[in-house]
């Protein structure tokens, strides 16, 4: 028997058919699985049909399962393969025998008009545990991993959704997922999908069966490694003998953000509360006029400390502890970006009631997406309504991040202390902050999170996010492991 057996969604574009030609030539395959909604007549021996609404439900995925016999199975998600590279399959069974892969991906070409362009993927790493990380359209699976996987663990076969990340991830707990650096395929563009659609997609009120399912898979896979916190050891912060100079302290790490720093600023100084409060700004260095701008606010408001390091190596984690662990730094640390602004006077007063009432170690309220004029733009608010006390410290290993603002108990984060990068600091002291204590959120709105051609996440490259992913995902692997540290430790 030959070694692969080929799984493609059907397309009626004529294209498909290039690619169905180019599976069905090979000496590798042994047949082709075409899935698709309705009826069909494809005329080749090498092709069987299966009629399905889904291809992610568990009942699907054990049809096919029982209908294939060969030692690989070559998943193509998409009907987007234009061509193979000469000996792409060779290379994929190749990979996989060599090093006994339970899974192997490989970068890809994307046509654009007469041109080829290079697509890079990330490494899987332990921590690639989100649902979305990016293999390409084209999975090689070995059918031997995944048999051992359902005598093992089993699948959560009710599934409608997320029965292949259910079983990526038990399949990443026994065998390496391979990535082989090179472009195999080529693939035809699709419709662009911008950065906010795709971030927040998770967060969208119609996708939430899917998230929850999403979300029971991932938190079975953490209770398989060890790494499940259960909600009931989660602490509240015990009382705080030490003294403040005020209540809350506002904490605004800048740099080069002349057109937009003055309006953040003025938004803290309009809150209204009934507690004292400071605003401590940490300008990283800035070269473009933001220093004189916050020279002249500070003198004509002494709630204002302009804080300038020392070191100039400092990312906005870096800022962040020099306001920590300054002497002015209030009870209750309170973040507003450089570009952003409190959407109303009572979202200091909001955020430190909710500390109060609760005795949490950090707030996170929701936020508005706006353009560089206000206006509100799409999804809108965002709430982060997929939290639940009884497993959001769980899941937020899975998702992409906590919410805006972020506020925290300055005890125990002055114990914790910020990683000194410029990218998923927040995450990752979110995720060390719920490893132990309880989070609050807060579901109104209270702060514009503005979307302008000078965020730093603006018109990236797919290097450039190849590289701020794999980044998240190494701050989840350190978590996850020290999750996994802890339980032991218990045990």
């Amino acid at each position: 028997m030959k070694p692969l057996t080929a799984i493609i969604p059907y397309d009626p574009d004529p294209l498909w058919n290039k690619t169905l030609d180019a599976l069905s030539d090979s000496p590798l395959a042994e047949f082709i699985l075409i899935y698709h909604s309705k009826p069909s007549s494809i005329q080749n021996p090498k092709v069987k049909l299966l009629f399905t609404q889904n291809i992610g439900s568990g009942e699907t995925f054990l049809k096919i399962l029982n209908s294939i016999q060969t030692d690989y199975i070559l998943f193509i998600s998409e009907p987007r393969i234009l061509s193979f590279e000469p000996g792409a399959l060779e290379r994929f069974i190749e990979k996989a025998r060599e090093n006994r892969s339970g899974i192997v991906y490989s970068d890809f070409f994307e046509k654009k008009g007469e041109r080829k362009i290079y697509h890079p993927l990330n490494d899987y790493q332990f921590g690639s545990v989100r649902d979305d990380f990016d293999f390409g359209p084209i999975l090689l699976l070995f059918t031997r991993a995944i048999k051992k996987v359902l005598k093992r663990y089993g699948l959560l076969l009710e599934t409608e959704y997320g029965t292949l990340y259910d079983l990526r991830l038990k399949i990443s707990m026994d065998h390496p997922i391979d990535h082989l650096k090179e472009p195999l395929y080529t693939i035809s563009p699709k419709e662009a999908i911008s950065r906010e659609e795709k971030l927040f997609s998770y967060l969208n009120p119609r996708n939430r069966r899917i998230q929850k399912e999403l979300e029971n898979i991932f938190t079975d896979y953490l209770k398989k490694i060890g790494a499940y916190i259960p909600p009931d050891v989660l602490k509240q912060v015990g009382p705080d003998t030490l003294s403040y100079p005020v209540e809350a302290s506002v904490i605004i790490p800048v740099r080069n953000r002349k057109e937009t720093i003055g309006e953040a600023v003025e938004s803290a100084f309009s809150q209204k509360t009934d507690f004292p409060f400071n605003i401590l700004v940490v300008d990283n260095h800035s070269t473009d006029g933001t220093t004189t701008v916050l020279s002249n606010l500070s003198k004509r408001n002494s709630r204002l400390l302009h804080l300038i390091p020392k070191r100039t190596d400092l990312g906005i984690g870096g800022c962040w502890n020099e306001a920590l662990y300054h002497p002015a730094c209030g009870r209750y640390a309170i973040q507003l970006d450089s570009d952003d602004l409190y959407s109303a006077p009572y979202t200091l007063q909001t955020i430190v009631d909710k500390f109060r009432s609760g005795k949490f170690a950090m707030v996170i309220g929701s936020y508005t997406l706006v353009d560089s004029r206000l206006r509100e733009i799409p999804p809108g608010l965002v709430d982060h309504r997929e939290w639940t006390d009884e497993n959001g410290h769980n899941n937020a290993l899975r998702v992409n991040g906590f919410g805006a603002p972020r506020g925290f108990d300055t005890s125990i984060l002055r114990r914790i202390g910020f990683p000194n990068l410029s990218y998923g600091e927040d995450y990752a002291v979110g995720l060390r902050i719920c490893r132990e204590f309880r989070i609050g959120r807060i579901y109104e709105n209270l702060y514009l999170c503005r979307r302008w051609s000078g965020n730093s996440d603006a018109n990236l490259s797919v290097e450039e996010f190849n590289e701020k992913d794999a980044l998240k995902d190494k701050i989840r692997t350190d978590e996850i492991t020290a999750r996994q540290k802890l339980n032991q430790s218990k045990d």
